[in-house]
């Protein structure tokens, strides 16, 4: 197994030129939750050669991290679009968190829509995933995207994941890689995708 995980695209202070970056928390949490698996942080290189950057690394799963919102960054949209349909053309099991469950519904065809309360606080999810989780979110899925089935919803009615119906794919608005002690239920979800 082989995880690649997106980036974000940052400014550096001082610098005309853009950098990905990725949080340090997930280096912490995937060696928590799948200790002794090989992972490596994902460039945001645009549609035209992301594929093959994959292949040749081997990457057989994929983590969409979070971050900007969609729209923000073009390269960057491009780039984890383009890794989706790769991903779903090859069967690779996908995790999208926040931004990533974003992008997986608005690719499926579902707009978001803005959410009170979820900016960094925490809040109860019920569903087949219950307890309280972390919140860093502006936006939400509209609807449950077609193909997808809801597999947990937040207080106010908005949803917080979702699971595609055929594919190894799960979307968490919350971010795992943030939590002090990685949350046990959030260790099974990421064991349970990409088993």
């Amino acid at each position: 197994m082989r995880i690649g995980v997106t980036s974000r695209i940052v400014e550096a202070q001082g610098y005309r030129e853009a950098r990905d970056a990725l949080a340090h928390d997930w280096a912490v949490f995937l060696a928590a939750a799948l200790p002794g698996v090989a992972w490596m942080q994902l460039p945001n290189l645009g549609g035209e050669h992301i594929v093959p950057y994959c292949e040749q690394w081997e990457i057989d799963r994929l983590i969409l991290s979070g971050g900007e919102d969609i729209g923000v960054s073009a390269l960057r949209d491009q780039t984890e679009l383009r890794l989706l349909d790769w991903a779903e053309a090859r069967g690779v099991p996908v995790l999208g968190i926040c931004r990533g469950m974003q992008l997986i519904a608005h690719r499926a065809g579902t707009g978001l829509i803005p959410v009170a309360a979820h900016v960094a606080t925490t809040h109860a999810v019920t569903g087949a995933r219950t307890g309280v989780v972390n919140s860093f979110h502006r936006l939400a899925p509209a609807a449950c995207p077609e193909g997808y089935r809801v597999m947990a919803w937040a207080e106010d009615g908005s949803i917080e994941a979702i699971a595609h119906r055929s594919l190894r794919w799960e979307g968490w608005m919350w971010h795992p890689e943030r939590c002090l002690q990685p949350a046990p239920l959030d260790v099974t979800g990421i064991r349970r995708v990409f088993a």
